[in-house]
């Protein structure tokens, strides 16, 4: 096709939208409402991606080691129950004697040992990071956290003679929580580790959420896209009403279906983009001042920057609004072209 014809065809396009003003207000309206939804859609799936990918980084598998003091406090843990009113005794039934372990009933000796048990560790499929905790370090976070029941403090205040009673061991923070409990199963079976400490239903349920936030934005994301190729189609459908004499004058002459179509084509696209630039402007105004909102009512938040996302949601925009136009376009027309002048002919 010629380009004076291409040029003409396009003019056409436009003369079609002004000819037809009313409808197409109406359909560049609904199409708007339509990508504001799937705009929002979109910024609330990534935004929950974000929170939902903080809580999986604070959902993690606390590792003990099999060392000294798994196995002299695993053999006595009723004694020393923070629970257990005789837990800080002196009494001599209750004193122990480290020396007395045999250094083959357990496989952690040193930090050195322990260290490389993580790197093992660390080699696993699905585990992001390797964090080694002394059994200092751990008595101290217990001490800190703040999460002892009121009056227990004092069950953790360790002398020479009964030690720490918390292992060495590790944090281990993984990369994919649909394979949690897989993931977990493998880190037990390592030779050294002695005991875990997770909340796989929280793991669980951190899956569910994404599987659900996914589901739900695919639905809600194909349900628009379905409207706004009927609004399309409802608009092309006017003008070709308006003009269905027209073409079928231009199908007698011998016309072909390509430059018939393209003006209506041109009409669906421009509907389309108009759409799509309006609603840019729209969803900024409305996520800038959600984000506000919820930045003051809860305080300051992990949020997504609107121009980080700015040009995928332009692209999005504009593919819906190009293909609302050429799909919406073309199904309307086709029956049309097939009756070859019939219109005409009628006359």
């Amino acid at each position: 096709m010629k380009l004076r014809s291409v040029s003409y065809l396009s003019k056409e396009g436009v003369k079609n939208m002004w000819a037809n003003r009313l409808m197409t207000v109406a359909s560049v309206g609904v199409l708007v409402a339509c990508m504001v939804l799937i705009g929002l859609a979109i910024l609330v799936s990534l935004n929950l991606n974000v929170a939902i990918g903080n809580l999986e980084k604070q959902n993690v598998i606390r590792v003990f080691f099999n060392d000294k003091t798994s196995v002299i406090y695993g053999n006595a843990s009723e004694k020393y129950n923070p629970e257990n009113s005789q837990s800080t005794s002196s009494n001599e039934d209750n004193k122990i004697d480290f020396d007395a372990i045999p250094e083959d009933a357990y496989l952690i000796h040193n930090e050195e040992e322990a260290k490389a048990l993580c790197d093992r560790l660390a080699k696993i499929d699905n585990v992001a990071n390797v964090e080694y905790v002394s059994a200092e370090d751990a008595l101290k976070e217990v001490k800190e956290s703040g999460q002892l029941p009121e009056g227990s403090a004092e069950y953790f205040d360790f002398d020479d003679e009964y030690g720490n009673p918390i292992s060495c061991g590790a944090i281990v923070t993984l990369e994919d929580m649909s394979v949690f409990s897989e993931t977990l199963k493998t880190i037990e079976s390592v030779k050294g580790v002695d005991a875990t400490q997770s909340h796989a239903d929280i793991a669980n349920k951190i899956n569910a959420i994404k599987n659900g936030v996914t589901i739900a934005g695919v639905w809600i994301i194909a349900i628009l896209l379905i409207i706004s190729l009927v609004i399309v189609s409802n608009t092309i459908r006017v003008t070709m009403y308006s003009r269905k004499l027209e073409i079928s004058i231009m199908k007698a002459v011998g016309a072909t279906n390509s430059f018939i179509r393209l003006p209506f084509i041109i009409e669906g696209v421009m509907i389309g983009l108009v759409s799509a630039v309006i609603s840019m402007g729209i969803l900024y105004f409305c996520y800038r001042v959600a984000i506000e909102a919820i930045c003051s009512a809860l305080g300051n938040m992990e949020a997504i920057s609107f121009l980080s996302v700015f040009p995928l949601i332009l692209g999005v925009f504009a593919i819906i609004g190009v293909l609302s136009g050429v799909v919406g376009s073309v199904i309307m027309i086709r029956k049309y072209l097939k009756k070859e002048g019939s219109e005409f002919t009628a006359i």
